[in-house]
C-alpha cells in the first residue's frame, strides 16, 4: 500500500525518500495553472537541488482538464521528452491534478510510479489516497480510469493557508464524513473543534488530516477493488451527490458542496428506512448544518431543483449496478453499510426533500 507521510515542510529530504522507496530521480511534476504559481518555483528549485531531473507538465485549473484530450496532449509532451518507465510522475494539486496525474501514470507505458503531493483539503484527506483515478466523460463522472495506488503521499497542512474558505469547507465534507462512516469518537472531535479546523487552527486542523488520511487507508487496504462493499462505504452521501454535480455540469458545485448535501439526504433516508435512531440524526444534522455555501449556490444548485430531476440524474452515478442506485446508510454515527437491496423512489425522494426543508430553515417533519 501506500506510505503517506504528513509533515511540514513535506518536500524535505525527497530525494533520499525516493531511494528508500525505490523510485527514480527521473520526475514528471504536474500541475495546474494555479498550484505551478503558488508553489512551482520553489518546489522545482528543492527538487533540483536535490538531484532530480524533471520535465515540467502544467494544465489549466479546472474540472474540464480531467479529459481524454487534455491526456492526450500530456501523453505528446512526455514522448517527445523522451520519458520511459524509468520515470514517474508527481502530481502537485487538488484532485483533478491528482486524478490526471494518476491516470496519465496508469497508462503510459503501461504504468508509471505516481506520488501524490496534494494542495488542497480534499485532496489531502480523500482524493489523493486509495489509487482510483480516473478522467471523465460528458454522460458522467469519473466514468474512465484505473486503480493505481501512489507509491508516496506527501501532505503537508500549510499548503492550505493559500486556499479560499470554500475550498476549505468543500474539504471539510469528506473529513466529516470520516467520521460518520468509521468513527463516532473522530465525529465528535470535528463538532468540537469544527471552527479550529475550518479556521486552519493548529494542531486541530493536523489532527483532522491524518485522523482522515489514515481511516481511508485502512479502508482501502481492506477492500481495495471495491470487492467486498466496505470501501464503498467511502461513497456516503455521495450517489446523491454526483447526482447534483452532474446537474452543476461539474463547474457550479463543488465535489465537497455537494456531499455535504448528499449526506444530509443520507442520513434522512437511513433514518426513514429504520436504519438510524432520531437522535442520532439529530446529531449529525446539526454537524452538517455548520457548512457555508457561497451566497445564492444553494438556492441554485439544489433548492430550486425539483427532486424527481436530481434522482434521474443520480442514475447517471458509476456506483450504481444493474441499472439499480446504491446507498451507503448508516446504522449509527460511526457505522456505515452498503444497502444491498433495491429501494424504491418515494423514500428516495422524500430525503431529498426533507433535506430542502433542512437547507431552508424550517423544521422537518
Amino acid at each position: 500500500m501506500s506510505t503517506i507521510i504528513v509533515g511540514t515542510p513535506v518536500t524535505a529530504g525527497l530525494g533520499e525518500l525516493f531511494t528508500t522507496h525505490g523510485l527514480s530521480k527521473k520526475a514528471l511534476v504536474l500541475f495546474d495553472e494555479n498550484t505551478r504559481k503558488l508553489y512551482g518555483n520553489e518546489l522545482l528549485k528543492t527538487l533540483t537541488h536535490q538531484g532530480f531531473q524533471l520535465k515540467e507538465l502544467v494544465v489549466p485549473a479546472r474540472e474540464a482538464s480531467k479529459s481524454f484530450s487534455a491526456a492526450y496532449r500530456l501523453y505528446g509532451s512526455m514522448i517527445e521528452a523522451d520519458v520511459d518507465r524509468s520515470w514517474n510522475l508527481l502530481a502537485v494539486g487538488g484532485g483533478v491534478v491528482g486524478d490526471l496525474g494518476g491516470f496519465i501514470a496508469a497508462s503510459y507505458y503501461r504504468g508509471i510510479p505516481v506520488i501524490q503531493l496534494p494542495t488542497t483539503l480534499l485532496a489531502m484527506t480523500d482524493s489523493s489516497i486509495g489509487g482510483k483515478v480516473a478522467i471523465n466523460h460528458p454522460l458522467g463522472k469519473n466514468l474512465i480510469g484505473f486503480f493505481h495506488l501512489p507509491e508516496l503521499v506527501l501532505i503537508d497542512p500549510s499548503y492550505l493557508t493559500t486556499l479560499p474558505e470554500r475550498e476549505i469547507y468543500s474539504g471539510m465534507s469528506e473529513v466529516v464524513k470520516y467520521g460518520f462512516i468509521a468513527d463516532e469518537a473522530f465525529l465528535s472531535f470535528l463538532d468540537l473543534h469544527f471552527n479550529d479546523i475550518t479556521g486552519l487552527q493548529e494542531p486541530w486542523l493536523t489532527e483532522a488530516v491524518k485522523k482522515s488520511a489514515y481511516i481511508k487507508d485502512d479502508v482501502v487496504k481492506r477492500d481495495f477493488r471495491e470487492e467486498n462493499g466496505v470501501r464503498a462505504t467511502l461513497n456516503f452521501g455521495h450517489t446523491f451527490a454526483h447526482g447534483l454535480e452532474k446537474l452543476a455540469v461539474y463547474r457550479h458545485l463543488r465535489h465537497g458542496e455537494a456531499v455535504t448535501i448528499g449526506m444530509v439526504c443520507a442520513l434522512f433516508l437511513s433514518h426513514s428506512l429504520g436504519y438510524l435512531d432520531s437522535k442520532s440524526l439529530e446529531r449529525g444534522l446539526a454537524i452538517l448544518k455548520k457548512f457555508r455555501f457561497p451566497k445564492g449556490v444553494l438556492k441554485r444548485r439544489f433548492l430550486d431543483i425539483e427532486s424527481k430531476l436530481l434522482l434521474g440524474n443520480m442514475f447517471s452515478d458509476k456506483k450504481k449496478l444493474d441499472k439499480k442506485l446504491r446507498f451507503v446508510l448508516l446504522k449509527s454515527l460511526g457505522e456505515a453499510f452498503l444497502l444491498e437491496e433495491d429501494v424504491n423512489d418515494k423514500p428516495v425522494l422524500q430525503a431529498i426533500d426533507d433535506a430542502r426543508t433542512l437547507f431552508s430553515g424550517k423544521s422537518v417533519h
